[in-house]
């Protein structure tokens, strides 16, 4: 790769460990929002839900960014982030904070697809999982550094001040990458890639191997943010852990993610992308199965859990490098559909996840997760029948 493209990789990389940070640091620091608001815990899940119902949106900006271009739309999603965190501490109380941090949520939901179509435009197919890999480390990144680092903002300065400083650092990366990122051709490319938005939209169920890829991406959400959503009670009741063993787990599955981020950068261009997502799907359908045998103790239930998100973000981040090539002439609207139907996936695991936790334990959802994976393997092999990148 040449030295400007890899410093807009790492530029962008950045960019997005900060929308990362700047929409999952709801999760942990739920409580410390809520007392901070004066509000009860409830309302602040409000926020998360509605935070992960802005990626639907993403089916629009998709075809956007494909007609309008990258640049322009990563600048919007800083531009989000930046407006959002600074009305949250203009305004530090419930309504204002609602509305800020959905809208800065609403920034990664424009900003992802964007970098992937940048990435899978400007980067040879025989690298695009080195370099998706290196870019998806920032969604680790947010859990092990991002949050940590707001923490310590957070207990040193306050709610509202952490706001601004979020706002500052968004309005730095809209102010920087247009140094970073070269400007938008019109279009984003040739006269030809010029996709009407309802075509693209209906492309997405018309063309095999997208609506394959989307059912494999709904699918396998659904089995993983089922496990989410319960292995803390999972742990509480069958361990008796504390909060703070319950922060340290959180930190393992920080670090699987890492690994298997890294892992698709060293090893999916070797092994090719389609045969790296169904290995990983494999390892992700054994460890769900094995699960509820290992997890006899807590050090084992945490390697079991470590197991699972390891080769589900493996899975994951190389399917976004494949995605990339499903529909060259509108790749943020085939990452954006993506993005969209794993988010509807997420939503549907979080609902179902504590019925199997009530009605089975461990065993009904891990079990059902792996079911539901199976779902996404056949997804994938389907979609991906007979299919052949065009040079």
């Amino acid at each position: 790769m040449t030295s400007p493209l890899v410093r807009q990789i790492v530029a962008v990389t950045f960019f997005r460990l900060l929308l990362n940070t700047g929409r999952r640091f709801i999760y942990p620091f739920a409580p410390a929002l809520s007392r901070g608001l004066d509000v009860p815990l409830a309302a602040i899940t409000s926020i998360i839900a509605t935070s992960q119902i802005t990626s639907l949106l993403g089916l629009f900006t998709g075809p956007l960014a494909d007609r309008i271009g990258y640049r322009f739309m990563m600048r919007t999603g800083l531009a989000l982030l930046a407006g959002g965190m600074l009305l949250c501490g203009l305004l530090p109380s419930y309504w204002p904070v609602f509305i800020g941090l959905v809208v800065a949520s609403f920034g990664k939901t424009v900003f992802d697809p964007a970098i992937q179509a940048f990435i899978g435009r400007n980067v040879p197919f025989t690298h695009r999982a080195r370099v998706i890999g290196a870019v998806e480390t920032a969604w680790a990144g947010s859990t092990l550094v991002g949050i940590p680092a707001l923490g310590l903002i957070l207990g040193h300065v306050g709610l509202s001040n952490s706001f601004f400083i979020l706002a500052f650092l968004g309005s730095i990366g809209w102010i920087s990458i247009v140094r970073v990122i070269p400007p938008d051709e019109p279009g984003t490319g040739s006269k030809q890639e010029r996709v009407p938005l309802l075509s693209s939209l209906k492309q997405l169920l018309r063309v095999r191997p997208a609506a394959g890829m989307l059912a494999f991406g709904f699918w396998i959400s659904i089995a993983n943010d089922s496990l989410f959503v319960i292995y803390g009670a999972w742990f509480e009741q069958e361990f008796h852990v504390s909060l703070v063993a319950l922060g340290f787990s959180t930190v393992a599955i920080g670090a699987a993610e890492l690994t298997g981020e890294s892992l698709t950068a060293m090893f999916g261009d070797r092994l090719g992308l389609k045969r790296a997502i169904i290995s990983g799907l494999s390892l992700a359908i054994c460890a769900y199965l094995l699960l509820p045998f290992i997890g006899r103790t807590l050090p084992l239930a945490m390697t079991g859990v470590f197991c699972v998100f390891l080769a589900f973000e493996f899975t994951m981040v190389t399917s976004f490098s494949l995605s990339t090539e499903l529909m060259p002439r509108a790749r943020a609207t085939m990452m954006s559909g993506f993005y969209a139907t794993s988010g509807i996936g997420r939503m549907t695991g979080v609902l179902i996840g504590g019925a199997l936790w009530q009605f089975g334990g461990i065993t009904a959802v891990a079990w059902t997760s792996a079911g539901f994976t199976v779902l996404g393997l056949l997804s994938l092999v389907w979609g991906l029948h007979g299919w052949r990148r065009h040079s």
